[in-house]
């Protein structure tokens, strides 16, 4: 009986534009595909043995004769290309109203009530690369103590405050009154924290962001098996995402490789349940700002560390990776894409090389994890556990 589930969520890999990609403007994207095709293939041996390259629509990857693990391509039934909705998809929420964006910034009112709430005036209020925003308005910033509001392609609502002049607490305070006001139809999807530190011409953004997600409508396979007693662990951004719900223990990251150090350490405690990770690195560091060459480099860096996670997993446990969105560095914009994700799994009782090819929603694996500790079904996707387990 299957007592652990490790789910890796690599943030943004995604594997080539939707149907309906063209109305998102994301025709041509294909951030695994197109990146592997910049930089001349990808050293990702781990991955394409366990099947990466055999997924269905799969472009710029070698197969694998005879692969180790289960694969599907998953599209994405909610509407919308963000991390919320994606990950929301996963575990069981269909997002039929894409959340709110900004592309001229917010407006008048918004941003005038924001200003009488905590006190004091805005700066940028624009859509921006959050180094970009530094660069030009951190000085004015310090000069004045003014807030750093902007937003991206996203349906975020971000402040960035030098964490010497408005102590971690104090921007933690101000999120909260943000994510109070943005509602109704300005309910953004995330209000985010973004400390920084340094001096004009070397400001630099600190680990102690944080996402006030909004709630999600109803319960998730995290709730399902919080019920149930399992532990849900939550690792990196997963608790911000979902708000706490469903979610009874997590640890917080700096990077890809301490959310993989920070998922071995929970695997060490024997707790029976779920591990659900998110590594950022793939979308903030590198499909925002359209590095491919460091993109390519963190998936054969995580690719590297994949034997660690294989070999720390039990008879009984299951090991899913997928993605949320993609965000093709590639492509004109820094804006996530509108494309099928990826989804690898592996386990000592599962049907190797079993080829799960295009499912309908993201919330097939859910659903799968659902069944795999017998908990209450959730309310979308179909599973897929008795075409994997042996």
């Amino acid at each position: 009986m299957t007592e652990r589930v490790i789910w890796i969520v690599l943030d943004s890999v995604g594997m080539g534009e939707l149907p309906d990609a063209a109305r998102y403007g994301d025709t041509g994207s294909n951030t695994i595909g197109n990146i592997s095709r910049m930089v001349g293939g990808l050293a990702i041996p781990n991955m394409t043995r366990l099947g990466l390259g055999n997924i269905e629509g799969m472009q710029g990857l070698e197969k694998a004769a005879s692969p180790e693990g289960v694969f599907a391509r998953l599209g994405e039934m909610s509407n919308g290309k963000d991390t919320i909705t994606g990950h929301w998809e996963m575990a069981g929420i269909y997002t039929e109203k894409p959340f709110p964006t900004y592309p001229d910034g917010f407006p008048p009112d918004v941003i005038q009530a924001f200003e009488n709430a905590v006190g004091t005036k805005v700066l940028g209020n624009k859509t921006a690369s959050g180094t970009a925003i530094l660069e030009e308005l951190g000085a004015e910033h310090l000069a004045t103590g003014h807030l750093i509001v902007y937003t991206s392609a996203d349906s975020v609502f971000q402040i960035a405050a030098h964490e010497d002049l408005y102590p971690i607490e104090r921007q933690y305070e101000i999120c909260e009154i943000a994510r109070k006001l943005l509602d109704g139809d300005h309910k953004v999807a995330r209000v985010i924290a973004r400390p920084f530190t340094g001096k004009p011409g070397s400001f630099a953004r600190t680990a102690n962001r944080h996402d006030y997600a909004v709630e999600p409508p109803y319960d998730t396979v995290l709730d399902k098996l919080a019920k149930k007693g399992l532990a849900v662990m939550g690792v990196g951004k997963i608790v911000d995402i979902f708000n706490g719900k469903g979610v009874t223990d997590s640890v917080h990251t700096k990077s890809n490789d301490d959310g993989i150090d920070r998922t071995l350490e929970y695997m060490k405690t024997g707790k029976k349940g779920l591990i659900y990770t998110n590594l950022v690195d793939f979308d903030m560091k590198w499909g925002h700002r359209n590095d491919f060459e460091a993109y390519a480099k963190g998936l054969e860096a995580f690719d590297s560390r994949l034997p660690e996670i294989l070999a720390a997993m039990g008879e009984q446990d299951v090991l899913f990776i997928t993605a949320d969105h993609g965000c093709d560095p590639t492509v004109p914009g820094t804006d996530h894409t509108r494309e099928y994700v990826p989804l690898l799994g592996w386990g000592r009782g599962l049907a190797a090389g079993t080829d799960l090819g295009t499912r309908k929603s993201f919330a097939d694996i859910g659903q799968t994890i659902s069944e795999i500790f017998g908990a209450e079904a959730i309310a979308h996707g179909e599973s897929f556990w008795a075409r994997i387990r042996r």
